[in-house]
């Protein structure tokens, strides 16, 4: 602080007051000593952007995954969905379907249950409770407690982050644990998630490419990529973003 104060030739208060405003405008994060630059597009290893920002990103990528990660569903499966963006794609196609849903989201929950809507899962759905995270999961004790009671025949997530090496992670600890208890209740474990996770490492893994049967993603990952994840996972890339 001292330093940029003498280089700039203005006071530290005055620096500390431009920080502060840079900061609230989401350019910038203050840490220990200074402060570092912000990506809008990608968030730190220890931040969760709300799934409202979520949302709003690769939609057409969502979709084609959803669709392409839908024939792995048969009639009379027990899933359990994790809570995310491209997660819910997938339950809007399972309105309808004969299968039963356990899952730590209340936006899928909501999705599937709705009684004003024309369709709504046939054979159940079961809510785990637990705390809400930004990434609208439900995590912490009362999910994993719930989740042990369970067995499922197959299981969907999506992640923060998809790294050949580090395997696939997020930013918030009890997501990640949470998450690892979901798989632990299926049979086969299927990860959904767009292009734009490959790369990306969070603080916290929840499975390494051993866990996961399945990766379903987009045309967007290059074909470099797709060799790389290929040697690790069956991957599934869903053709055309719709």
């Amino acid at each position: 602080m001292t330093d940029l104060a003498e280089e700039l030739g203005v006071s530290e208060m005055t620096i500390r007051r431009d920080l502060d405003r840079l900061e609230s405008d989401g350019e910038i994060a203050k840490v220990h000593g200074g402060a570092v630059r912000t990506d809008p597009e990608q968030s730190a290893r220890g931040l969760e952007p709300p799934s409202s920002t979520k949302a709003e990103r690769e939609p057409g990528a969502k979709r084609a995954i959803a669709a392409a990660a839908l024939s792995l569903v048969e009639d009379g499966m027990t899933l359990a969905i994790g809570a995310g963006t491209t997660t819910l794609e997938l339950a809007r196609l399972l309105r309808g379907r004969d299968v039963t849903v356990i899952t730590n989201s209340v936006s899928i929950f909501h999705l599937l249950t709705d009684p004003s809507a024309d369709e709504v899962v046939s054979s159940g759905v079961q809510l785990t409770g637990g705390q809400r995270t930004p990434s609208d999961a439900l995590v912490g004790p009362i999910a994993n407690a719930a989740l042990e009671r369970f067995r499922t025949d197959r299981a969907f997530v999506g992640t923060h982050g998809i790294d050949p090496l580090a395997g696939f992670t997020t930013p918030n600890l009890g997501e990640a644990e949470t998450n690892r208890k979901l798989l632990g209740t299926a049979r086969s474990c299927v990860v959904i998630a767009d292009h734009t996770k490959y790369g990306e490492i969070g603080a916290h893994l929840y499975a390494g490419f051993g866990r996961v049967d399945h990766l379903v993603t987009d045309d967007g990952l290059s074909e470099g990529r797709r060799a790389e994840l290929t040697r690790v996972v069956d991957l599934v890339v869903a053709e055309g973003n719709s």
